[in-house]
C-alpha cells in the first residue's frame, strides 16, 4: 500500500522528523489562500504515486499566491507516466545547504531490512549508484536489533552522512516498525543553511497484510495506481513499475536493488522492481513474466538469480515451465549463480529457447539485456 508523499509527510511528522510546513488541496483557488498562509513563496507538487515527477513538471517554485493558484491549476489534472494528478500540495521552500539520501527496504530473501543511504541526494539513487557506486552505502539490519543510536551512527558514518542526521535515521526506523511499512525514503533529506535536518520528500509502502491496522489511509482504492503494479498485486508480486526498458527479475531486495544499479551502469534504464524472495516456481516466474512481458517500454527481460535455498535448477524449472504457459515476445537474459548453478544452467541450455540468453556473472547478463533493449 503506497502512500501520498503528504501522507509519508504526515508519518514523518508524527514521529518527529521535521518537514517544511504544507497544505494539499484539490482546487487552485484555495491554493491561492494557502500560499498567502504559508508565506506567498510555494513550491506546488503534484501528488501522484510515482517518481519523475520533477522532469515531467509535476514540481514548480511559485514566487505569490496569484503565482500559486496558476501553478496549481497548470498541475491539476495533468498526467505523469499515467497517473492523474487529483491533489497538489504546497510547501515552504528552504535555503538548502546540503542533501541527502535515507532508506530502510525489506530484504525478504535475506530476512532482514537494508539500509540504503548517500551523502548524494536530490536526484534518482539509481543515478548516484551508476556514476559513484562508492557514494551508496548497503548496511544490513537485523529486525531483532533495529536501529539504536549507535547502528544509526555507523549509518551516517559508512555513508558520509553528517552527525546531526543520526537522530533522523533512529525515528525514520521507528515510522518503519511502527507503522507496519516495508519502505521508508527520504530524498532529499536535507540541512539547511540554518542547520536544520527537513525531509523534503518521501516515499512510504506499507505491508499489505497489515491493512486492518492502517485504516487511518481509509480503503485506499488507489494504492496501486499503476495498472501493471495492480495487476502485480493480484498476484502477489512485490512489484514497482520504473521508467525503463529493461524487466528485472530478481530473488531478494538487496540483490534486486544492486541489479538495477548495474543495468543503470550499462547505459540502460529498469524497468522494474520485482522481487521473487525465496520462491521460483513455475508459476511465480509465470506470474512475474506476464506483468513485465505487459509493459510496453519493456525490451529485454534481466533475470538475476543467487541460489540459496531455493536452488537454481528449481529457478530454471520454473523458467522452463512458465515458458509453456507465457508467450515470450522479449529476449530473456538469465543469470544464475550459488546452489545448483550448473545443473540450472544445463536445463535452460536443454530447453534451447530462442530467445533466451544465458550469462554466467551479473555484469555480462547486465552488459546483455542493455544491448538488447538498445537495439529494440
Amino acid at each position: 500500500m503506497d502512500l501520498y508523499e503528504h501522507q509519508a509527510r504526515q508519518l514523518f511528522e508524527d514521529h518527529g522528523i521535521l518537514v517544511p510546513r504544507a497544505e494539499v488541496t484539490d482546487s487552485s483557488k484555495e491554493a491561492r489562500e494557502i500560499a498567502r498562509r504559508l508565506g506567498g513563496r510555494v513550491v506546488v507538487k503534484a501528488q501522484v504515486k510515482t517518481g519523475g515527477r520533477g522532469k515531467a513538471g509535476g514540481v514548480k517554485l511559485a514566487t505569490d499566491p496569484a503565482a500559486a493558484e496558476l501553478t496549481a491549476r497548470q498541475i491539476l489534472g495533468m498526467d505523469i507516466k499515467g497517473h492523474t494528478v487529483g491533489k497538489v500540495m504546497l510547501a515552504q521552500p528552504v535555503d538548502i545547504e546540503s542533501e541527502f539520501y535515507v532508506s530502510y527496504v525489506l530484504d525478504r530473501a535475506a530476512g532482514r531490512f537494508l539500509a540504503i543511504a548517500s551523502a548524494e541526494g536530490g536526484m534518482e539513487i539509481e543515478e548516484v549508484a551508476a556514476t559513484r557506486p562508492e557514494a551508496v552505502a548497503r548496511i544490513p539490519i537485523d529486525p531483532a536489533e533495529g536501529v539504536a543510536a549507535a547502528k544509526a551512527a555507523h549509518i551516517a558514518d559508512t555513508a558520509g552522512l553528517p552527525p546531526q542526521t543520526v537522530d533522523v535515521l533512529v525515528r525514520l526506523w521507528e515510522v518503519l516498525t511502527r507503522e507496519d511499512a516495508v519502505l521508508v525514503e527520504v530524498n532529499p533529506l536535507v540541512r539547511t543553511t540554518q542547520g536544520q535536518i527537513l525531509a523534503l520528500d518521501g516515499k512510504v509502502t506499507l505491508d499489505d497484510n497489515a491493512r486492518f491496522r492502517q485504516a487511518r489511509w481509509g480503503e485506499q482504492k488507489s494504492a496501486h495506481d499503476d495498472p501493471l503494479e495492480a495487476a502485480a498485486a493480484t498476484k502477489g508480486l512485490n512489484y514497482v513499475k520504473l521508467d525503463g526498458e529493461v524487466g528485472i527479475i530478481g530473488n531478494g531486495a538487496g540483490l534486486v536493488m544492486s541489479t538495477l544499479d548495474v543495468v543503470a551502469g550499462c547505459g540502460a534504464r529498469p524497468a522494474n522492481f520485482l522481487d521473487i524472495g525465496g520462491g521460483a516456481s513455475a508459476q511465480i516466474m509465470a506470474d512475474g513474466l506476464s506483468v513485465i512481458l505487459s509493459d510496453p517500454a519493456v525490451k529485454s527481460v534481466f533475470v538475476n538469480v543467487f541460489g540459496g535455498i531455493t536452488a537454481c535448477d528449481a529457478v530454471a524449472d520454473g523458467i522452463v515451465q512458465a515458458l509453456e504457459t507465457v508467450q515470450l515476445t522479449k529476449p530473456l537474459v538469465v543469470r544464475l549463480d550459488g546452489n545448483n548453478a550448473v545443473r540450472g544452467r544445463a536445463i535452460l541450455d536443454g530447453r534451447a529457447h530462442p530467445l533466451v540468453q544465458q550469462a554466467t556473472t551479473m555484469d555480462g547478463a547486465a552488459r546483455r539485456a542493455a544491448e538488447l533493449a538498445n537495439a529494440g
